[in-house]
């Protein structure tokens, strides 16, 4: 993973912003999609913020953003629960919705289904019924990145966004510049700092 090219101390020393994603949840460990649908984090997955908190002690943040997916804020509750730092929601870093194909078990088994090509060939997605664009996500992460963060950085902020991995990939594939294809090529592991630098 890209991350494990850098120290902690390199983290700590030259990054302001960083993603997260949410501790796992029963659909996770099932292999369901969850999009826009609400689900709490179970007890692995409150062990792994715990766990982030922990392992990250040691690097400063000023304000979390999180998604309002419950399975979002309650892990940036519990990954800064020994810290006064305030933990804003906002409605634009919800995770990306599948539509119809929200509650569907194992993806990768069906090629058939659109939300395949989703996930293995981002380039060729073509939503479902119900389901978010490319465009649209990128338009709502563009406007909250343009609006929010780009001012926290330019204060010169430390930053943190809790949110999922749809979502994440699409603040990473933004700030990076990547094509379409690359769009999960950074991966997403749960309850993982993913340090992304100063500007955007």
């Amino acid at each position: 993973m890209w991350l494990d090219n850098f120290s902690l101390k390199q983290i700590i020393e030259f990054c302001m912003l960083y993603v997260m994603r949410h501790g796992k949840t029963d659909w996770n460990l099932l292999y369901k999609l969850q999009g826009g649908v609400d689900i709490p984090l179970n007890d692995m997955g409150r062990k792994m913020a715990a766990e982030a908190a922990e392992e990250y002690k040691n690097v400063h943040f000023d304000i979390c953003y999180s998604s309002p997916l419950i399975r979002a804020h309650e892990t940036a509750k519990i990954f800064l629960s020994n810290r006064n730092i305030p933990i804003i929601t906002d409605q634009r870093i919800k995770e990306m919705s599948f539509g119809i194909y929200e509650g569907a078990e194992h993806v990768f088994d069906h090629p058939e289904w659109p939300v395949y090509q989703l996930f293995k060939n981002p380039e060729l997605y073509n939503p479902p019924q119900g389901a978010e664009s490319f465009e649209d996500l990128f338009k709502r992460v563009g406007d909250f990145l343009n609006s929010v963060i780009k001012k926290e950085l330019e204060e010169k902020k430390d930053i943190l966004i809790v949110a999922h991995g749809a979502l994440n990939s699409a603040i990473i594939t933004m700030v990076k510049k990547l094509a379409l294809k690359d769009f999960w090529s950074f991966g997403i592991p749960n309850c993982k700092l993913i340090p992304l630098g100063d500007s955007i």
